[in-house]
């Protein structure tokens, strides 16, 4: 696996690399949820193309910028067992040099939810994607689902500025209990940790709920509830959505997502489900 880190270096790799290539953008601190996506970005192209980069731009004040996981070393050596061809890992002069000074907003679906409880974020989020798939060149990214609203996004930046990309949504990996991977799971105590199963169940009951003809009203505010009663200390929202626009629905129709975010102790989880009436 090559390794590189200026954008020179970049284009010369890149052009070694003929056939399919595939991208998959990731901040580090590995996990098997990563893993999957590499899987997946193996089964569609020739070559993978993995990214490390922590984003300064995606974090607000006050959030965990400085504390979020740094180990580039072993996840370089994950990303080269999975079969990663080459790793794009630059600074953030190389990402941001002097003078840089744009940025992306996607209207719509970045600005409900993760848009209201993280000002900011997606224009960060949709600036450095965009960043690296121009950089990279590949002709697919591959995005876990966990981070749902964060992939609504991507699709409609990349459709609508005729990025040349399929953008390709991988199912969430969960641990034994039902818990989401998350790269910041690692700050729950063991307790926290213990508790925090409790927002995939509260969702997965409301989904069953909602199938079987509750309202959804009574429904959200029961997940609510269950969350709060784990000791969670804050829900900022739980949420049935049109899985494409993201915006709030009130009965069953058509494909839609159950969505979530909480604060268990210092930290904050998010998740969603699938829900398909019939």
């Amino acid at each position: 696996m090559q390794t590189v880190r200026k954008s020179e270096e970049l284009a010369r790799a890149r052009a070694s690399l003929a056939g399919r290539l595939a991208l998959v953008p990731t901040m580090g601190a590995l996990h098997a949820g990563h893993l999957a996506l590499i899987a997946e970005a193996k089964n569609r192209a020739d070559h993978v193309a993995a990214s490390i980069f922590v984003n300064p731009a995606q974090f607000g004040a006050g959030e965990d910028f400085g504390l979020y996981p740094r180990r580039e070393a072993e996840d370089a050596r994950m990303m080269e067992k999975a079969g990663c061809d080459l790793l794009w890992a630059p600074s953030v002069e190389e990402m941001y040099p002097e003078g840089f000074s744009t940025e992306i907003h996607v209207s719509g679906v970045s600005e409900r939810w993760e848009g209201e409880a993280r000002p900011g974020h997606f224009e960060g989020v949709a600036t450095v994607v965009a960043k690296l798939m121009l950089a990279v060149r590949p002709e697919i990214a591959v995005f876990g689902e966990k981070d749902f609203q964060q992939l609504a996004v991507i699709r409609r930046m990349a459709a609508d500025l005729n990025l040349p990309v399929e953008i390709v949504g991988v199912p969430t990996v969960r641990e034994a209990d039902g818990l989401a991977l998350s790269s910041r799971n690692a700050y729950l105590t063991a307790d926290e940790r213990s508790r925090a199963a409790a927002l995939p169940r509260a969702l997965g009951a409301a989904r069953n709920a909602i199938l079987d003809g509750a309202t959804v009203a009574n429904t959200l505010r029961d997940a609510k509830q269950a969350v709060v009663d784990a000791g969670f200390l804050r829900v900022d929202y739980v949420a049935l959505v049109d899985a494409s626009t993201l915006e709030p629905v009130d009965q069953p129709i058509g494909e839609m997502r159950l969505i979530a975010a909480a604060v268990i102790g210092t930290t904050r989880l998010i998740d969603n489900l699938p829900v398909l009436p019939g």
